[in-house]
């Protein structure tokens, strides 16, 4: 069976978090699932120019995030995928900065894109980061995902959580394309949702500075925000029984967890749920908020 490669939200929003968990999660490897280990962590600090999907509000320092990542051998991936941005924007100096730094990790880092400005960009100025295909670009068609998937410039491709389901289609897919495909867990929006890359603007034009309202979500249930036991309810929701009984037997072993906009604390919540066995959840909870350095509420 293959390896579970989760992708995890909060590279800085939730660093606090990680250097408590990461730690543990190499410690005690026994109190986690053995068929799964970590991809990799994604975010941006706030302010990012590039960013998109959420409106970021991490504010760790670059460098010790970058520090962490190396200490455990995992990916770092910065968010950029904001879909407005124009040539003029490409020379913004905090996030050329950050690309300039996270180049020279010791585990690759990568960048996740909307923008085919800014991933030829990347491959120009900083060859040694890999490009991930954003969910943002909320590829619903499977032929337009195929096709995405068989662009050379991309190492990963985030489906939208409607195509999660797909069995029929997916399963038809090379072994290559199925290493590429990264799958959305834990998405609450609504199965029948029209207006993701509408909110998804709405985030693009905030970080481009741009003075518009938020955007105010027209689905039925859309006013309760984000609930995980919500997500469990969802046709497009991936569970741990999913992932081993159907998935990783089909081939695929990547699957990313969303919630940079949620708080620490729910965010541990998908850490206890994704990766960590039952008769363990209280060892690992007891470590994380016991910790006095760390206020998840």
């Amino acid at each position: 069976m293959n390896t579970a490669h989760y992708h995890l939200p909060g590279l800085f929003e939730f660093f606090e978090l990680y250097k408590i968990f990461l730690p543990l999660f190499y410690e005690h490897r026994n109190w986690f699932y053995d068929w799964c280990d970590i991809g990799s962590i994604y975010g941006a600090p706030e302010g990012s120019l590039w960013g998109g999907g959420r409106t970021s509000f991490g504010n760790a320092d670059e460098n010790d995030v970058l520090a962490l990542m190396n200490e455990f051998g995992i990916s770092a991936r910065l968010t950029f995928s904001n879909s407005l941005l124009k040539k003029e924007h490409l020379a913004d100096k905090k996030c050329n900065r950050l690309c300039a730094l996270f180049e020279k990790a010791q585990t690759q880092s990568g960048v996740i894109v909307y923008s085919d400005l800014l991933g030829e960009y990347l491959q120009t100025n900083y060859p040694n980061l890999y490009l991930v295909s954003s969910t943002t670009k909320v590829l619903t068609n499977y032929e337009d995902f195929c096709s995405e998937l068989n662009r050379d410039d991309f190492k990963y491709v985030v489906p939208d959580f409607r195509l999660n389901k797909a069995f029929e289609k997916l399963s038809g897919l090379t072994q290559a394309q199925k290493d590429k495909v990264e799958f959305l867990c834990n998405e609450c929006c609504n199965f029948a949702c029209s207006e993701r890359k509408v909110c998804y603007e709405n985030v693009s034009r905030k970080n481009l500075g741009e003075n518009v309202s938020d955007y105010k979500c027209t689905a039925p249930d859309g006013a309760g925000g984000y609930r995980f036991s919500k997500a469990m309810k969802n046709s497009g929701f991936i569970g741990i029984n999913d992932i081993q009984s159907t998935y990783l037997p089909c081939g695929f072993s990547n699957f990313k967890i969303e919630g940079r906009g949620l708080g620490s604390a729910m965010v541990f919540e998908f850490l206890l749920y994704y990766m960590t066995r039952p008769e363990h959840i209280l060892e690992v909870r007891e470590a994380v908020y016991l910790d006095s350095m760390l206020d998840l509420f």
